[in-house]
């Protein structure tokens, strides 16, 4: 393992995980899962996820292609869009506590939603509401929300419900059909899927931060995360290496490819908050020698990076990050820099590229760069 480096690992991770597809079916197939947020500064995560990995894609292609895709809206570790394919080793599964006591104390509300969307077949969250009454009740975030669309999400997040497609952002309900739910597959065989899935997406990974991703899934691999990932390393499925004083990890049909990885070519891309590369804190601070933090919900005094800072990404280094909005038609960023500007004639090019393909994906006219003129040290604290 001495020629696997942390440079290898960086420039593995950045090859696997940008590679460009033809279409959505193809880049969620092949990354397994993309993250969903409903935050759009300046697009949702999952569509800035896919601009990188799909030709020719632009804002809101994920949502108007959904009911002819291959694809499933559910829950992971986190909530996303993956292939129908994966749902086998996703249920059938228990609903989280919090979850269980809310269907528990409105068992009749649970018969009436189910019949209700079977009779719809499609059914909006209004329509629903609209049917059984307008009612309140807590949510897991402290606040209050409809019920009858805490109920929806309930027998989706339990299988019993699909969402059928997306309206303004907003999901569609239909009940899941005798023909389309899938058979219990053995606990082990499950979690085991549910092991290579996340190793495959997140790769090369920490393997405390797999281990951790593991413990966050609900279902066969929760009672015991570290079984399933313990069968994979002694089949030799997986490889675990120790650089530079931590443990990585990833798919042991990789290893040849990893060790020869490259440096990326001179582009720069600017990648969503939760796109696979980022989406590990651990494992950026490693490869990146810098802290990135998700400041939407900091308050705007003591933000460092900014409201939805896009970490930017030139060659095979995260080099800071940039602010997007859009006014009277128009792209304008606010980009910071981690250390100083790049002065190669390569980054200018490639950052006029990029604002003017995320431009083009945002069907928005000519974009705007502004250099933020406070330079940033290494873990994103102004200078």
């Amino acid at each position: 393992m001495s020629t696997v480096s942390l440079a290898r690992l960086r420039n593995h991770a950045i090859r696997r995980t940008l590679r460009r597809s033809t279409s959505i079916s193809d880049a969620v197939n092949h990354l397994g899962f993309v993250q969903a947020d409903p935050i759009r500064a300046p697009a949702r995560a999952q569509d800035l996820i896919l601009r990188l990995r799909v030709d020719d894609y632009q804002v809101g292609d994920l949502e108007q292609q959904y009911p002819t895709l291959p694809l499933c809206e559910d829950v992971l570790h986190v909530y996303g869009f993956l292939p129908q394919q994966q749902l086998v080793f996703l249920h059938p599964r228990p609903l989280s506590e919090h979850w269980q006591r809310f269907v528990d104390a409105h068992p009749s509300l649970q018969k009436d939603v189910l019949a209700l969307v079977g009779s719809l077949g499609e059914a909006h969250p209004k329509a629903v509401e609209k049917a059984l009454g307008k009612v309140r009740s807590q949510n897991g975030w402290g606040g209050q929300s409809s019920t009858t669309t805490m109920m929806l999400e309930a027998l989706h997040r339990q299988g019993r419900l699909r969402v059928a497609r997306r309206e303004a952002g907003l999901r569609l309900y239909a009940k899941v059909q005798p023909d389309e739910k899938t058979r219990a597959l053995p606990t082990a065989t499950r979690a085991e899927g549910l092991c290579r899935l996340l190793t495959s997406l997140y790769a090369p990974m920490p393997l405390r931060s797999l281990q951790q991703t593991l413990r966050a899934v609900r279902g066969p691999i929760r009672p015991t995360p570290h079984t399933a990932l313990q069968t994979l390393l002694k089949r030799g499925e997986l490889r675990v290496g120790h650089i530079d004083g931590e443990d990585w990890v990833w798919p042991e049909q990789e290893t040849e490819a990893l060790m020869h990885s490259e440096a990326p070519p001179p582009q720069v891309r600017l990648l969503a908050p939760f796109d696979p590369l980022v989406w590990d804190r651990r494992r950026f601070s490693l490869l990146w020698s810098w802290e990135y933090r998700f400041e939407a919900y900091t308050p705007a005094a003591k933000r460092k990076l900014g409201y939805y800072a896009l970490p930017m990404l030139y060659r095979d280094q995260v080099i800071g990050a940039a602010n997007l909005t859009t006014a009277a038609g128009s792209l304008h960023s606010d980009l910071r820099i981690i250390h100083e500007r790049p002065t190669e004639r390569s980054f200018a090019q490639g950052l006029e590229r990029e604002l003017s393909a995320i431009t083009q994906f945002l069907r928005l006219n000519h974009p705007s760069a502004d250099f933020s003129k406070n330079a940033l040290d290494p873990v994103g604290e102004p200078r």
